[in-house]
């Protein structure tokens, strides 16, 4: 039994980046001689166990073979017999499938390192175009170290789209997929590679342009991505890639109430800061102020600022049990209004 430190932590090693997560393969192995050490099995698909102290992932080397459309349509094959090699040759990218060995040893029969040091993302072998997904991965590492890509790789990518293989691809990938890219330092390298591979078209349609700069929250980064489009576009694209409600919900309040943000009449300022619900969740409406400013920098977001401080300093609940119950609504308006106005 041989075990070897796999993928992304061999990777981060070489970048001198902070490891996260370690996975390990283990060489020559049966299910039975894991149990028998300790380690608690956990893969559903593929013989994957838990360490018995550290509770990192040990997954035994395995081999897959296409059985079917998309990224579920694989037969795995574990082994004793598979061997290192074999097991690296079924993941995505070069500078993926490198591993080290217990006595600290590289492995690296793919050329992964060369390409970590130009910069290059390069698929390890012909098996890159049976899953989908991987498209996304790609797109993903481009936003996060915009290196370039092979162009082999790419026109690998482009026949996968042009076959139809990339029609497999199922919401929940993709909105995965998405979402990390988003979050990377350079998103807007995923969307340049995607339409590059021409997939742009079925993934996010409604997306005609994008950002090339981007911070905050994912919420703020997909309301600033979004930030052009109307609400039924907004919709359109949001339920197609099932964004969860946290994210949506900001991007529809900004789709509702952006136009109010140019406004300075103190009822537009408080149709902004109600239609925002920016005194149930103040948290929210600045993530909305963030992202005006993000896709508007010549935005003035002070004005708004200024109005909520002085609506929101207004005691609602006093208001309330002095008021008739049909009047309590009119009237907590009728003093955020004044507070507005108050401070000009």
């Amino acid at each position: 039994m041989k075990i070897y430190l796999v993928g992304g932590a061999v990777r981060d090693e070489l970048l001198g980046l902070p490891v996260k997560e370690r996975d390990y393969v283990v060489v020559g192995a049966t299910p039975e001689e894991m149990v028998a050490k300790g380690f608690k099995p956990v893969g559903k698909d593929f013989p994957v166990f838990l360490h018995p102290a550290t509770h990192e992932e040990y997954a035994l080397a395995r081999t897959e073979r296409k059985s079917g459309r998309g990224y579920k349509g694989f037969t795995v094959y574990a082994s004793p017999e598979v061997t290192l090699e074999e097991d690296l040759r079924r993941r995505d990218l070069t500078i993926n499938a490198m591993a080290r060995a217990e006595d600290g040893a590289l492995f690296d029969p793919f050329g992964g390192k060369k390409d970590l040091h130009s910069h290059v993302l390069r698929h390890v072998s012909d098996a890159f175009a049976e899953d989908p997904v991987r498209i996304l991965r790609l797109a993903r590492f481009a936003a996060r170290f915009a290196f370039d890509v092979a162009p082999d790789t790419m026109a690998l990518v482009r026949r996968m789209v042009e076959s139809g293989e990339a029609d497999y691809l199922v919401p929940e990938r993709v909105w995965q997929e998405f979402a990390r890219g988003l979050a990377e330092p350079h998103p807007e390298r995923m969307f340049e590679l995607i339409e590059r591979a021409a997939l742009d078209a079925k993934l996010w349609p409604e997306l005609r342009s994008w950002p090339r700069r981007y911070s905050g929250s994912l919420p703020v980064r997909y309301t600033h991505l979004t930030w052009p489009l109307d609400e039924a576009k907004l919709e359109a694209l949001s339920q197609r890639l099932r964004a969860p409600n946290e994210v949506r919900d900001l991007a529809l309040a900004a789709a509702r109430n952006k136009h109010l943000l140019a406004r300075r009449d103190p009822d537009s300022l408080l149709q902004l800061l109600k239609g925002a619900d920016a005194f149930r969740r103040p948290e929210r409406f600045a993530e909305f102020l963030e992202a005006a400013r993000l896709a508007d920098p010549k935005l003035d977001t002070a004005r708004a600022e200024k109005a909520y401080a002085a609506a929101a300093a207004v005691d609602a609940a006093a208001i309330a049990r002095d008021a008739n119950g049909r009047d309590i609504g009119r009237k907590v308006d009728e003093a955020r209004l004044n507070a507005i106005r108050a401070v000009g």
